[in-house]
């Protein structure tokens, strides 16, 4: 994912997303959160909007590729006063350790991710996620409903243009290959967003699976 694309759009990435996160997007972003505590690695932060959700005493760490959308989610933590440990990085290639997070969340991220960068991605959120740790992604799905389906066609020219998304990022088929299991999938909003709740197979599941 190329930073270039919200290092342009993050002034007005807040404007350009505000009736989506007010009318539903809020509401989902606490779902992705129950439970979590502990070291928490937000991934691919952008603008900080899951801040207000963060639980009460994690060590929560945001992450993202934009410098630009960083500086936001600064300002958004110093506003509602929390302690956030906000860093630039890619999700490729995080540099932090083996098993270094409790629980892992990515909001709205991998409908950004190229296709070919899905796996890769997964396979190191799965490295940096505890044994039994979670990793939890709310993210687009393609509906099956003909009428929605339909609007997200119409709809997906402006989704490539502002944001650089798409609807039917295939994270969910490479969560095997990238070493992880499903504990949860449900759909939150309809059947165009998704939470999926994985996490990293045990060693020793692998070897029998082997």
């Amino acid at each position: 994912m190329s930073s270039k694309t919200y290092d342009r759009i993050a002034p007005l990435y807040d404007a350009l997303d505000f009736a989506y996160e007010v009318g539903w997007k809020r509401r989902l972003r606490s779902l992705v959160f129950a439970g979590t505590a502990g070291r928490i690695l937000d991934a691919g932060a952008g603008t900080g909007c899951n801040m207000p959700l963060y639980p009460d005493g994690s060590e929560v760490v945001a992450l993202d590729n934009s410098a630009a959308m960083l500086e936001r989610a600064a300002t958004r933590a110093a506003r509602l006063g929390r302690s956030v440990d906000i860093r630039h990085g890619d999700l490729l290639d995080t540099g932090f350790p083996d098993g270094h997070f409790d629980h892992i969340v990515a909001t709205f991220v991998f409908c950004v991710l190229p296709e070919p960068l899905q796996e890769p991605a997964l396979r190191e959120l799965a490295r940096i996620c505890r044994p039994g740790g979670t990793i939890r992604i709310l993210d687009y799905t393609t509906s099956r409903r003909t009428p929605a389906r339909i609007w997200m066609r119409a709809v997906s020219p402006w989704l490539r243009f502002a944001f650089a998304a798409r609807y039917d990022a295939s994270y969910e088929s490479r969560l095997p290959a990238a070493g992880l299991e499903t504990v949860e999938s449900r759909h939150v909003f309809g059947d165009m967003v998704k939470l999926l709740v994985s996490r990293p197979v045990s060693a020793a599941a692998r070897q029998s699976a082997a």
